[in-house]
């Protein structure tokens, strides 16, 4: 049986590259099903993608993730690549990509654009610097090695798409992506790919610091839900060293003269303690909760084999 690859193509206002995109990806993986999902457009992206030759579909609610959202939800195939309309990436890496997922069982491909012509190509210098920021708190966090976190190129088995709970609405989805397969132990797959800056009269949607800060925000929620004991367990150490901070003049004091003359900051410690082992024991409780998660992810996974 011949395997069934689907291009996904999330596109709000892409005019300009949409016809290209879906031409090189045509003729890069002829056999696919190019869809391309309109998020609201009001540039004709939609009419030049279906002369182009994609199957254009339209999600209302306006964001990245539930355009993902959507596709995930409709579109069934073995392998799925996901790109931008903004022919930034490459069609030379598609069929490597989908090759890793058809072949070799890998769940994510990851086109690496930080290892590549990223930093030279992209025009916008707080890019390079969020982008080195989150890749750096997922890999300390998650203790892993992913090189490009935030990229939008990426191949995905039906497992991964079908078993992944799509929360985030915006740009953050990849980041999403990426800590649900560490968490979850699927095999991810890395290769370096030519990054190219918009051509000229192409602007980018995303807005450094509004989507950066909800992207940094992602990252904090989901370290609080998918490490619970690390999460709490340091804010529980926090409330510790300030009740230690406070406590111990008096009980210093104490020693000394036998009488306790700050009651209140005695209290004050008292109270900080309390919530330090509160903090603990919700970490402990929690992962109880998150491996329990994990156990019954694994049952979905095998019940989602075709």
């Amino acid at each position: 049986m011949k395997n069934k690859i689907a291009v996904l193509i999330p596109c709000y206002n892409e005019s300009k590259t949409i016809e290209k995109v879906v031409k090189d990806y045509k003729k890069a993986l002829p056999e696919a099903d190019i869809y391309v999902y309109d998020n609201n457009s009001s540039d004709g992206t939609d009419k030049i993608a279906k002369k182009a030759g994609a199957i254009v579909k339209y999600e209302h609610r306006q964001g990245k993730g539930n355009v993902i959202r959507t596709m995930f939800k409709e579109i069934d195939a073995d392998c799925y690549l996901m790109i931008d309309g903004d022919d930034t990436y490459p069609a030379e890496n598609a069929r490597e990509m989908c090759n890793y997922v058809l072949e070799d069982n890998v769940d994510m491909v990851i086109g690496d654009r930080l290892s590549s012509t990223y930093f030279e190509e992209n025009k916008r210098p707080f890019h390079n610097t969020g982008n080195k920021l989150v890749r750096g708190l997922i890999n300390s966090l998650f203790k892993s090695n992913v090189r490009d976190i935030m990229t939008g190129y990426r191949a995905f088995s039906y497992d991964f798409v079908k078993t992944f709970p799509v929360l985030s609405k915006g740009f953050e989805i990849e980041t999403e992506m990426t800590i649900h397969a560490l968490d979850k132990n699927m095999q991810l797959k890395e290769i370096p790919i030519e990054y190219r800056d918009r051509p000229e009269g192409s602007v980018s949607k995303l807005n450094t610091f509004s989507d950066g800060f909800k992207v940094l925000k992602t990252i904090g929620r989901l370290f609080k839900e998918y490490k619970p004991t690390i999460f709490f367990g340091l804010i529980g150490l926090l409330f510790l060293l300030i009740s230690l901070g406070f406590g111990i003049p008096v009980f210093v004091d104490y020693f000394k003269t036998g009488l306790v003359e700050r009651f209140p900051t005695l209290i004050f410690s008292g109270f900080m303690l309390m919530i330090s082992i509160l903090s603990f024991v919700c970490g402990i409780i929690l992962e109880v909760v998150v491996k329990k998660h994990r156990q019954l992810f694994e049952l979905i996974l095998i019940n989602t084999k075709r």
